[in-house]
């Protein structure tokens, strides 16, 4: 295991302001925290993998993105491979007992060598858990077996997918189960509709067809029972929000509703900081309500800026991943990083990984570039796995509510959270699919 002595970064806010007392709730009620999330994740099963991008400002700590088709495996620390092991057993058992042979269905790609990396550890890890995996591409001009030789000297193999029937494989490969880790934004591929073999994530789940407001409904819903629980304002844990559809960047006179919204949502966070008594200054982030590849997102201080923005900017802001058109937007809370990462003092977010309902590590997402109030999901971001001493689900309590597995207790308590709103947002697709 790493030890608990590796860097971690340097956090700027006093050590007595809100963000301890959330953390010291955290721990005095970890074994009811425990225990709530269990009876939850036993009536609904999480997702079978998840990401969530989080934001800690020192008075409040918030999940700002959640995501359904993750990569960045290789960016884990490398010592938890057998707990991600042992949680995708868990994840694949629970939907199909017998699989043992896995297809991946990856994004289309392939010159993104980060990406082709965390393709290959997540073949890893479902090898150490005992399954065989290959990796079918929906790419159209994939005609035959492609392997890719990557700079840590590890290799990926692209296969076209075929389909026999109501099942997809391979050549030669007649998988029992299906991985997707594509986001589907370019839509649902017919290959793989009306599948008897099991999918997860659903392809109800890409984004084609998911809104992150429908998300962040069902983790509000879940924050206030939560909140409750704690005995905190459930703000503390959750981003104010808005939408605004049928958006058109290309048109500045088509601009009002998201500028009396943004506006809206500012007064409201001052509110909360005049609550508080916070100084800071308040800010929206304005980006796609679907999934983004950290495109199509800005900060945004005052309404009038939406005005402002340039035929270049509103451009950049129109058109989202494989040329998709954006036409709904998100407006939330913009919650402050007031994370560092080293002696340069460089803007970090902590991501948490989970795999099924389990915590198995996460990184900082480091960028130099930005400052506490921007995205940090931008070209020129690093990352530093994080340090975990242990399972992230497993606080110290005899520490200091601040110190570091305390920390990252309190980043998985949160993570959890936004993966159990996922879960519930799964479990609504397959009612209404049922239902229909």
């Amino acid at each position: 295991m790493p030890e608990l002595g590796m860097a971690v970064p340097h956090l700027t806010t006093a050590l007595t302001g809100p963000l301890y007392e959330i953390e010291s709730r955290l721990l005095n009620k970890q074994a009811e925290i425990e225990h709530w999330f269990r009876k939850q994740f036993v009536d609904t099963p999480a997702p079978v993998y998840s990401s969530v991008d989080l934001r800690n400002s020192g008075f409040k700590l918030a999940p700002v993105d959640t995501n359904l088709f993750p990569a960045g495996f290789n960016n884990l620390n490398n010592s938890f491979k057998p707990v991600c092991a042992m949680a995708m057993q868990t994840a694949i058992e629970r939907v199909c007992s017998s699989a043992c042979q896995i297809l991946i269905i990856p994004e289309n790609h392939t010159r993104n060598l980060y990406y082709l990396e965390s393709l290959a550890v997540l073949q890893e890890i479902l090898t150490l858990g005992g399954f065989r995996s290959r990796i079918g591409s929906l790419r159209d001009d994939l005609e035959a077996p492609e392997t890719i030789d990557l700079p840590s000297g590890k290799q990926v193999t692209l296969e076209p997918v075929m389909r026999d029937g109501d099942r997809a494989g391979l050549q030669d490969y007649d998988p029992c189960f299906i991985l997707m880790n594509n986001d589907l934004s370019a839509g649902r591929p017919k290959i793989l509709e009306g599948l008897e073999q099991s999918i997860l994530p659903p392809l109800e789940l890409g984004w084609a067809d998911r809104l992150k407001t429908d998300h962040f409904t069902i983790y509000q819903e879940l924050a206030v029972e939560f909140a409750d629980m704690l005995g905190i304002d459930s703000w503390l844990i959750d981003p104010i929000f808005r939408s605004c559809g049928k958006v058109n960047f290309k048109d500045p006179d088509a601009l009002d509703c998201m500028a009396e919204k943004i506006a809206r949502t500012l007064e409201d966070i001052r509110a909360k900081y005049r609550e508080y008594g916070i100084s800071e200054e308040p800010f929206v982030i304005v980006k796609s309500d679907t999934g983004t590849y950290g495109m199509n997102v800005m900060s945004v201080k005052s309404p009038e800026q939406i005005y402002d923005l340039n035929r270049k900017q509103r451009n950049k802001m129109a058109k989202g991943k494989e040329g998709s058109e954006v036409t709904h937007i998100l407006i939330q809370e913009g919650v402050h990083t007031f994370e560092t990462w080293g002696n340069s003092g460089k803007t970090a977010e902590p991501v948490v990984y989970m795999i099924d309902h389990f915590v198995v590590g996460g990184f900082y997402r480091v960028h130099g570039g930005k400052d506490e109030t921007q995205s940090l999901n931008a070209p020129g971001a690093v990352f530093q796995p994080l340090t975990f001493a242990s399972s992230c689900s497993m606080p110290d309590c005899k520490l200091e509510p601040d110190a570091e597995p305390n920390r990252f207790y309190a980043y998985g308590v949160i993570a959890r959270l936004a993966a159990l709103a996922a879960a519930r947002e799964v479990a609504r697709i397959k009612k209404l699919a049922k239902a229909a």
